[in-house]
């Protein structure tokens, strides 16, 4: 008898279901143009609200990666046009807490990989991102209280953390690194900020998930 074993570690959820994709309507999307210019790059700024140090630095990475030569460890990428490719494409709609008011299609891709279940049973916080944006972010109410910062990194360059980003955004693996840290400088989208407080230890795991669904997009 082979029974199906429910998901209540964080180590069950089932990282091989790739490939299985819903129907993608463009008219439940907005996204920017195929392509890399600095147009692209202020468009997908202004949408993401960009305090202006951002703004400048997405621009002056976007000079970087067209300056810098393409790498040559890692395989064969000849084939890659960034022409073709879409560097911003979210789903219509607000990024919520609330799990139930996360789009249903949405909701289902990430109910079969077994993720609202992991956070039940084993998570401190969850974010979830689909294409280019969160769309949703949660943090159990007990880690919360014990001063941990666990939300996305766009509403935190807003907040009282702001000047904490601005200092540390990138400075592990700078824009200079190589060509594709300098594109990824230029237009990333979402991904979580997370601040534990000296002291405090997080005894159960912060955990992120990426989907990415839009044909002939790139999630940065």
């Amino acid at each position: 008898m082979n029974e199906k074993k429910e998901k209540t570690y964080v180590e069950d959820v089932n990282r091989s279901l790739y490939d299985f994709r819903y129907g993608y309507n463009e008219e439940d999307y907005y996204k920017v143009d195929a392509g890399l210019t600095p147009e692209i790059v202020q468009q997908i700024s202004e949408e993401k609200n960009d305090p202006q140090w951002m703004r400048e630095f997405r621009l002056q990475s976007l000079k970087t990666f067209y300056g810098t030569q393409m790498v040559d460890w890692g395989p064969p990428i000849d084939g890659l046009e960034m022409d073709n490719i879409v560097t911003y494409v979210k789903p219509k709609g607000k990024m919520s807490a609330d799990w139930e008011d996360v789009p249903e299609e949405i909701k289902d891709t990430f109910e079969r990989l077994g993720i609202p279940k992991a956070e039940r049973e084993s998570l401190a916080g969850v974010g979830a991102q689909y294409d280019s944006e969160l769309v949703y972010h949660n943090v159990r109410e007990e880690v919360a209280a014990m001063g941990v910062i666990y939300t996305d990194l766009e509403s935190a360059m807003h907040g009282p953390y702001a000047e904490m980003i601005e200092k540390h955004f990138m400075k592990l693996v700078p824009p200079s690194d190589h060509k594709f840290a300098a594109l990824h400088g230029a237009v990333w989208s979402g991904g979580s900020f997370v601040y534990v407080p000296p002291g405090v230890t997080v005894a159960i795991p912060l955990q992120s998930y990426f989907r990415l669904n839009a044909p002939g997009a790139g999630q940065f």
